[in-house]
């Protein structure tokens, strides 16, 4: 007698996604799990749990997640509500906001650092449409 196929589902906060070495993702990224980035992403990036940029790694973009590892380039906004690690071979160009922050020596930061309680909303600056251009509009003239 044939067992039922019984299939067992991966919560999706487990999963992790690789970006690998050069591969370039041009566009937002947004997992619940982890997200390995080895290659470059140019977007914000959103990860449930973690996001760990590798030392060849980069992110051209926000980045909000959890707990995060720089070891690579990041230029935006970091928002880990957990704990970041920058390791010793990272380079940040942007703002950092971290509930706890690790800063290896040899690591470098150009830019504004919060360390300490993230405030519920305060995670990433919400995106603006674009500025729409102003159409002329119909001068009255006026005759005394």
């Amino acid at each position: 007698m044939a067992k039922p196929d019984e299939t067992v589902a991966t919560p999706r906060d487990s999963v992790i996604s690789i970006i690998g070495p050069g591969m370039r993702v041009v566009g937002d990224c947004e997992t619940d799990g982890t997200l390995r980035i080895e290659g470059r992403v140019e977007g914000t990036v959103r990860a449930g749990k973690a996001v760990v940029v590798g030392k060849d790694g980069s992110v051209h973009g926000d980045l909000m997640t959890q707990d995060a590892i720089i070891g690579g380039r990041c230029n935006g906004t970091i928002v880990a509500e957990s704990r970041l690690e920058l390791q010793a071979t990272c380079i940040v160009e942007g703002e950092i906001r971290a509930r706890r922050l690790k800063l290896d020596e040899g690591g470098q930061i150009n830019g504004s650092v919060h360390v300490g309680e993230i405030k519920p909303g305060a995670a990433l600056p919400v995106a603006r449409p674009a500025a729409q251009p102003v159409s002329p509009q119909p001068v009255a003239v006026v005759k005394n």
